[in-house]
């Protein structure tokens, strides 16, 4: 995984093409990954920092509205939220490209997972430590489906730092399921979270 991650940033740093993009006779492995998790806990981030194109964000500003189901005690600063959906692209492994969708956090917006999901191969559920329950949404519909998941536990600045055994225990996440330690802000930490991912995918369901 290092190696693919050193390898990703070499060409991003010489400004090299994929093959896929200078010969049109090679059609490149689209891959739809979805990214989960509850409310605030950082898709959009996340989606946004790794994204080689500008990315597609369904952003709404928050009115009082909201108050009373929108819990902003641990995000005071957040001003919108996810209405629809993320929307971002990267190139991983040559001819590899990674399509990422974000879900909505809010449970009134739940009713579009299904749709959102269909097509992928796996999918990042994303974790606060300081509101860990708002994960468990996402990882009982994900069990529930039979899509493989891996937990990245988005560390914020100022939030106690665990480690990832003492997350998984938290959540009862099963031993076969990777969970990580990130920041979404990072590009690099992202990556590395998304090719856990793929290679998480690829032992579940390696057909």
């Amino acid at each position: 995984m290092d190696s693919a991650v050193s390898e990703l940033l070499e060409n991003e740093n010489e400004g090299q093409l994929q093959a896929w993009q200078t010969d049109r006779s090679r059609a490149p492995i689209a891959t739809k990954i979805v990214v989960a998790g509850g409310f605030g806990v950082g898709k959009t981030t996340l989606v946004t920092a790794v994204s080689e194109i500008t990315p597609l964000q369904t952003e709404a500003l928050m009115t009082q509205a909201s108050a009373d189901t929108d819990d902003l005690s641990a995000t005071p600063e957040k001003t919108t939220t996810t209405v629809a959906m993320d929307f971002g692209r990267i190139t991983l492994d040559d001819d590899l490209v990674l399509y990422l969708f974000g879900t909505p956090g809010q449970q009134r917006f739940w009713f579009m997972w299904d749709d959102l999901v269909r097509g992928a191969i796996g999918a990042v559920v994303l974790a606060d430590t300081r509101r860990l329950s708002d994960c468990f949404p996402a990882l009982d519909y994900f069990e529930s489906c039979g899509l493989p998941y891996i937990v990245a536990v988005n560390h914020f600045d100022g939030s106690e730092r665990f480690e990832e055994a003492d997350v998984r225990e938290a959540l009862t996440v099963p031993p076969h399921i990777p969970v990580l330690i990130m920041d979404a802000r990072q590009r690099i930490s992202v990556i590395e979270s998304l090719l856990a991912l793929v290679g998480h995918a690829l032992d579940a369901t390696p057909e």
